[in-house]
């Protein structure tokens, strides 16, 4: 059953792993895969190839990058601005963006997931948070069943605002709370009180939200076992439909603002790996089920139920029930999976904004996908979100990475079956490290954690 996880993972076990991390993560080199100056012609061409298939399904993801400051612990494409002009000639950029990839597919498909991140989406104001979900339905085909979500920072959310989102469409809200203890939030540069938080929550529960998120972090900054445990509590008692549990990456290459945490503050990596122990037994007692890596959702919602019943998928927007045959990204640093090829668009928002005001498409990176990167990113999806590997799915181009990750059996992470490798209990807590025997793509799927995720 998903929700079952153990009380403990052995010191040996731990450092086994930290001995083992170092010498396998040389082996990913995804620079060597990916084009840093990719031919405008190579998406041009993913998009007729989407166009030629008018029944395959989209989901878009549309990066915000603004915030009214910055959060330290941050790695993400985001820029601190107090102009709305600017955010405005934003919004015509993603509109001039949208027509030039919605001419190209002809408007014959239907779109089942739009999701809002960034930076800090509900930055936007009530007009601005209006135009961009009117633009999308004006270039795009939005049905009935179309998938709406959108990220928000608590302390910029209002009743109003919540009102608003819901007579927009947006049926799906995520919070990010990261931590409630006042000394860490102090340390990150984000203070927000409970009281704030479970307001914001029950205003969100009052308007009709069909499903509320959590996002929290561990691994902070003066964080202890015992400041996040009262945390988890709090989290809890709300009762929202999923939290997920992100660890901290101290990467001052995204940003020299990181600087400003002190790193020998930090947890060591026991102590992260306890802080995470007590995400998944504080969560899995209170009837969530335990997410792929890092995601846990109540016995009653659609992610856990599709995880239970072999239908979860997982894209650059996170874990879904729904899927769709491509993706298209949309914004400053946005990442897409179209046609075959995986993209990412311009990160500075002056380049990407003249780029499309010139009416050029605005991918600046990204890898076409050949049969063995499919493969292993199959593998990948496999692995987190059904915690088991089949040898049929490796036979052939990934012998060597089913007999390295065959290597973890006496270290107790893996079961070795006759057609099988299953991810154990104890595993799932290291399943990062696992997946990372496929190289390239693992290292592919966590971009969406530096270009999507803040708040």
């Amino acid at each position: 059953m998903s929700t079952f996880a153990p009380t403990e993972v052995s010191p040996q076990q731990l450092a086994r792993i930290a001995e083992l991390g170092p010498l396998y993560a040389q082996s990913v080199n995804p620079a060597s895969s990916w084009i840093d100056s990719l031919d405008t012609g190579e998406y041009e061409r993913a998009l007729e190839r989407v166009a030629q298939q008018p029944d395959e399904t989209l989901s878009l993801y549309v990066h915000i990058p603004f915030c009214p400051g910055r959060c330290l612990y941050c790695a993400c494409n985001t820029t601190v601005t107090h102009d709305t002009a600017w955010i405005d000639r934003y919004l015509e950029g993603l509109d001039r963006e949208m027509a030039l990839v919605s001419e190209r597919l002809r408007g014959q498909h239907d779109v089942l997931q739009l999701h809002l991140a960034g930076g800090t989406p509900n930055y936007l104001n009530d007009a601005q948070l209006t135009r961009l979900t009117e633009i999308v339905e004006r270039r795009f085909r939005i049905i009935p069943d179309t998938d709406l979500s959108i990220e928000c920072d608590p302390r910029r959310t209002s009743a109003g605002q919540l009102d608003l989102l819901h007579a927009l469409g947006y049926r799906r809200v995520t919070f990010g709370v990261q931590e409630l203890d006042p000394l860490v939030q102090r340390a990150i540069g984000r203070v927000q009180s409970t009281e704030l938080v479970s307001d914001v929550y029950a205003m969100a529960r009052e308007t009709g939200f069909e499903a509320i998120g959590v996002d929290l972090i561990y691994g902070l900054p003066e964080q202890t076992e015992k400041s996040f445990q009262a945390t988890l509590d709090a989290v809890v008692d709300l009762a929202p439909d999923r939290v997920a549990c992100f660890g901290y990456t101290r990467t001052t290459a995204q940003g020299t603002h990181q600087y400003a945490i002190d790193a020998h503050r930090l947890p060591s990596a026991a102590e992260r790996q306890a802080l995470f122990h007590r995400a998944v037994n504080t969560l899995t007692a209170a009837g969530y089920a335990w997410i792929g890596l890092d995601s846990f959702a109540l016995d009653t919602d659609e992610l856990a139920m599709a995880q239970e019943e072999g239908r979860l998928r997982r894209n650059c927007i996170g874990y879904t029930s729904i899927a769709t045959d491509h993706m298209l990204g949309f914004g400053s640093g946005a990442i897409g999976d179209v046609g075959g090829l995986c993209m990412q668009n311009e990160a500075e928002i002056d380049t990407w904004l003249s780029r499309v005001q010139a009416g050029q498409l605005a991918a600046a990176r990204g890898h076409q996908v050949q049969d063995r990167d499919r493969r292993r990113r199959d593998a990948i999806e496999h692995m987190i979100c059904n915690l088991e590997l089949p040898a049929e799915l490796a036979a052939g181009c990934l012998d060597d990475e089913y007999a390295r990750l065959a290597s973890y059996a006496p270290d107790g992470l893996v079961q070795i079956e006759s057609d099988r490798l299953r991810i154990t209990p104890s595993g799932r807590y290291f399943l990062r490290t696992l997946c990372s025997e496929h190289g390239a793509y693992f290292e592919w799927d966590r971009s969406r954690w530096h270009f999507s995720r803040s708040l």
